[in-house]
């Protein structure tokens, strides 16, 4: 998207007119009403989930909405606060990027996360070398580095501190992230379409299941694959509730010859339902089942803030976190699959690769979102993954965004949104860890300790000693006081 562009200026504005602002209050309500303006635009798609599928009307949904984004604004209210401190100290430039991108790691943190600044760089190659390194975040340090800078231009501050621009252009010192090699794998998808507003009857629910099991066959005696991929669950499809349907994806699993991915609803040893992935073996026994650690709040639990809030999905508001992170073999090689809004978090998703993963899968079901930019938004933000831990990644949706991700995050083929299709997935195995996956958010949660230590600092002036000569400045006729 050619708005992104902009990115690496985005937050020039904010700064120049927190420069011109003295009142700490008003600063903290500057970034509060930029981070309301921010999310109501990035994330207006909430709105529809919470009226459409939450069933709270148009003036519930805007209303709670309306909640979420000043609440999830004041993120932002703190960075203006701060960072009009820092914007009159000598190191104004790195230490305004260090405060963001601190602050920016601990949306995920405290609950919800989407959009980092640093995913606006999913298509420009020099500022995306760093990823490997620092993750999103390091793009995020960058862009922030860059938007003070400009700021700091504008003000007329002090023009030695641009010397601290020379970072950007120091990202040619990192190596080009390597193309992929020739693929060598295949994998099939089916992207089944299922309505959200379905409901669901034991004539449908199996119905649902038989068009599965038949795309699936037909795509694999085309195909061929080592692997076949469901979406994350959109139906009535329980796999160890329904002795039907467990049999049919064990005779799928033998009949493909193919190991069998497909998102399920799990349950623990309490009762309390999981959002889960299952894997089959080519002979149809269970491998293992991977339950989704990061929930989706509206959608598969009600934050309790927003308890007034209806539940979205048969099981919302009851859905328990998985506990565990792990990969499914697959021959020689291993799987790491993480569930929808999964992908936004970026410390987890490595998890995967450092325990071994040689590929990626993300399930998804974003037909909550609509026809809106959110699924266009999701898939940036799965790129982004791909590139951290320099893997392939395999998308596998139930309306779209079905996709396949190379290690660079380029989308090598996308297939068409609202429509019921199988997908042939080319990908190859990789052995190799990047720095970030080893490490995680090293460098995110050094910059959250380096701006407290930056804001330490500036207040030092404040609190130094009032030698006599000072106290004799300070009372003179002629002195004014700061």
């Amino acid at each position: 998207m050619r708005v992104c562009l902009f990115a690496p200026l985005a937050l020039a504005p904010l700064l120049i007119a927190l420069y011109r602002e003295t009142r700490p209050l008003w600063r903290f309500l500057l970034g509060e009403a930029a981070g309301i303006v921010y999310w109501f635009c990035v994330c207006y798609w909430i709105q529809f989930v919470l009226e459409v599928h939450g069933g709270m009307g148009r003036w519930g949904g805007w209303g709670t909405f309306l909640l979420f984004c000043v609440a999830k604004a004041i993120h932002l209210g703190l960075f203006g606060m701060l960072s009009a401190v820092l914007i009159r100290t000598p190191w104004a430039i790195p230490s305004i990027a260090l405060l963001w991108t601190g602050i920016e790691r601990t949306h995920g943190t405290f609950g919800f996360a989407w959009l980092a600044l640093g995913n606006a760089a999913i298509d420009m190659e020099l500022p995306l070398r760093i990823a490997p390194f620092a993750g999103v975040c390091g793009i995020s340090f960058i862009f922030a580095l860059t938007s003070a800078t400009v700021a700091v231009l504008i003000l007329r501050r002090d023009r030695r501190q641009l010397w601290w621009f020379a970072a950007v252009p120091a990202l040619l010192v990192l190596p080009a992230i390597p193309a992929p090699r020739t693929t060598d794998q295949t994998a099939v998808a089916i992207q089944p379409n299922v309505p959200e507003e379905e409901d669901w009857t034991f004539d449908s629910a199996n119905r649902l299941r038989e068009r599965l099991i038949n795309e699936s066959l037909t795509a694999a005696e085309a195909g061929h694959p080592s692997l076949i991929i469901w979406p994350e669950v959109p139906g009535p499809l329980y796999y160890y509730q329904d002795f039907v349907f467990r049999e049919a994806a064990a005779k799928l699993a033998r009949t493909t010859n193919a190991y069998f991915l497909f998102g399920t609803v799990g349950q623990t040893p309490q009762g309390a339902p999981l959002n889960s992935a299952v894997m089959l073996r080519p002979d149809g026994s269970l491998i293992d089942r991977y339950d989704k650690i990061n929930l989706v709040p509206f959608g598969e639990y009600v934050p309790s803030f927003f308890g007034f809030v209806n539940r979205i999905t048969k099981e919302a508001g009851d859905f328990v976190p998985g506990t565990r992170i792990l990969t499914f073999p697959l021959d020689s090689h291993n799987l790491g699959v993480f569930i929808c809004y999964e992908s936004v978090f970026p410390a987890e998703v490595r998890q995967f690769v450092k325990r071994g993963a040689n590929v990626l899968v993300n399930i998804s079901n974003d037909g909550y979102f609509g026809k809106s930019a959110a699924r266009e938004q999701h898939l940036e933000i799965a790129r982004m993954r791909a590139v951290e831990n320099r893997r392939w990644l395999l998308r596998a949706t139930n309306d779209g965004i079905t996709a396949v991700i190379d290690p660079l995050g380029r989308v090598t083929k996308r297939w068409p949104m609202y429509i019921d299709t199988s997908a042939r997935m080319d990908f190859a195995y990789r052995s190799d860890t990047t720095f970030y996956t080893r490490y995680g958010d090293w460098f995110a949660w050094g910059c959250l300790i380096a701006s407290a230590i930056a804001l330490g600092l500036s207040q030092l002036p404040h609190y130094s000693p009032r030698t006599p000569e000072k106290l004799s400045r300070a009372g003179s006729p002629g002195h004014r006081r700061p």
